[in-house]
């Protein structure tokens, strides 16, 4: 084989598996503003991995990546990659693209959020935020309840005062929720710059056993339920991959 045709074999392989890598695996990131300070600060670099939820749904707690829902992203937010190579990169998973939102999961399909006094309620039960939302900042303002459908999230920024998140949503056709489908991924490190390098892991807090015993999951169809938590999100990943 010629050494030019043996070059373009190998560029080519190395594109078909970094596609691949970005619909199935692992996808770049870019922080546009500061609604998730202090957890992922202005112009981070992450990285998002998808394996988790082709076997397990979205948990509390989980930072992910999502498709703007219904314009919910600003001008700021919005920003994409520039230039030929900037896109060229975006599009084969080598570069961070623009064009996603990036917030907290803070309720999932059943679950009823409520802001009481300053306080996040999940199922009746509060969450210990101090982790995540710096104080003094409040938790949340004003005094408001909502139940999440099925198959959808309710989200916040950890920026909770700069945040346009699902609570200035609720007018909109969605109510403020997002789809499961429209999930790109979790966040699972801060990759650049070097000085921010780290893991993210899902706050204490989310483990508390009151938020399932409040929301009622335990039932006699757990043998069916189980098996649909690993077909079903499996289902929605290879179909989202295809639109990738």
């Amino acid at each position: 084989m010629p050494a030019w045709a043996e070059t373009a074999l190998l560029v080519a392989t190395a594109l078909v598996v970094a596609v691949l890598i970005k619909t199935l695996l692992l996808q770049a990131f870019y922080i546009p503003s500061g609604s998730m300070r202090e957890t992922l600060e202005k112009d981070d670099r992450i990285l998002v991995e998808k394996v988790s939820y082709w076997f397990d749904d979205v948990q509390r707690g989980d930072v992910v990546v999502f498709d703007d829902p219904a314009n919910w992203l600003s001008e700021e937010d919005g920003q994409t990659p520039d230039g030929t190579l900037g896109k060229t990169l975006a599009a084969i998973g080598l570069y961070p693209t623009g064009g996603h939102l990036v917030k907290r999961v803070i309720g999932v399909g059943g679950d009823t959020v409520e802001c009481t006094q300053g306080r996040v309620m999940v199922n009746g039960a509060a969450l210990d935020e101090d982790a995540y939302v710096t104080l003094p900042r409040q938790a949340c303002a004003g005094s408001w309840t909502v139940t999440v459908p099925a198959d959808h999230l309710w989200v916040m920024g950890d920026n909770r005062e700069h945040s346009a998140d699902s609570r200035v949503h609720t007018g909109d056709p969605g109510g403020g929720f997002i789809p499961v489908d429209d999930v790109v991924g979790k966040v699972f490190v801060v990759v650049w710059p070097w000085s921010r390098w780290q893991l993210l892991h899902r706050p204490s807090t989310f483990a508390d056993p009151a938020l399932e015993e409040a929301a009622g999951v335990f039932s006699a169809t757990a043998p069916l339920g189980l098996a649909l938590t690993v077909c079903l999100p499996l289902f929605r990943r290879l179909k989202n991959a295809k639109r990738t």
